[in-house]
């Protein structure tokens, strides 16, 4: 998944989060920081959102159910490791992906996890903090193998 991918995903998405989310236009608007014009824009099909919008949308709506059906029950964590591309931090506390995501690989105090819907892949410890986050899939296997190699 790309910036690009995001970006066209939430624009075909926008009216469908604004009716979920319960606000008119003008209301979406304001809160989101765009002119209505802009926003009827989008709504419309005629010009995508920008980076900024996306990541507002998704970051004040996260909780709708259709930015859930886009991007799992993370949509900032997808976000964050497509404008990083790929984040390797410690102590990012997660739910443990009981829903959203896969098992790939499983060693000592570690699971290598991938997203259902947003294909990205990431490392937990044995806390479900996440470690580790990539779209790339060898990165983040060399990256699992690395870390249960010193556990």
């Amino acid at each position: 998944m790309t910036r690009d991918d995001i970006i066209v995903q939430v624009s075909d998405k926008f009216r469908l989060i604004r009716t979920e989310a319960g606000y008119t236009q003008d209301k979406m608007a304001e809160i989101i920081g765009v002119s209505k014009k802009t926003l009827v824009q989008i709504e419309k099909g005629r010009v995508p959102a920008n980076w900024s919008t996306v990541v507002s949308i998704c970051a004040l709506f996260r909780e709708t159910e259709t930015v859930q059906f886009l991007f799992g029950n993370e949509p900032l964590e997808v976000l964050e490791t497509v404008a990083r591309e790929g984040i390797d931090l410690r102590k990012i506390k997660t739910f443990g992906g009981r829903v959203w995501w896969r098992i790939v690989a499983k060693k000592n105090e570690f699971i290598l996890q991938q997203n259902i819907l947003s294909k990205h892949f990431r490392i937990l410890d044995k806390k479900n903090h996440r470690i580790f986050s990539s779209f790339d899939e060898k990165l983040s296997k060399l990256r699992f193998k690395e870390l249960t190699k010193n556990s």
